[in-house]
């Protein structure tokens, strides 16, 4: 018997608002915005990709250029998606004992 395998994406498993907003909790505790920028490409996939780009102003082909693993979205544009999305990108200040030395 020879076992397939399917690519893992994981849009799949982001299945409701709650699931959403703790993964991208998650990735922000990281403090990378590549990283960022591809759990928003995520949640992006697992909800409705051409609504999103009608919701944050975008072109569908801007979105997906953000979006993407080459994408250098500017801060705004984040913010854009982020608000298109339901969420809102915030700054709080770090925790004195999780800064890097």
């Amino acid at each position: 018997m020879k076992a397939t395998f399917r690519r893992h994406d994981t849009a799949n498993y982001l299945t409701n608002d709650a699931e959403i907003t703790a993964y991208l909790a998650a990735v922000a505790e990281e403090s990378d915005p590549a990283l960022t920028v591809a759990a928003l490409a995520d949640v992006a996939r697992a909800r409705n990709l051409s609504q999103l780009a009608r919701d944050s102003d975008l072109s569908r082909e801007g979105l997906y250029k953000a979006l993407s693993p080459d994408g250098n979205p500017s801060f705004a544009t984040v913010s854009k998606i982020a608000g298109a999305l339901g969420f809102r990108v915030v700054v709080v200040p770090v925790d004195e004992k999780s800064k890097p030395a």
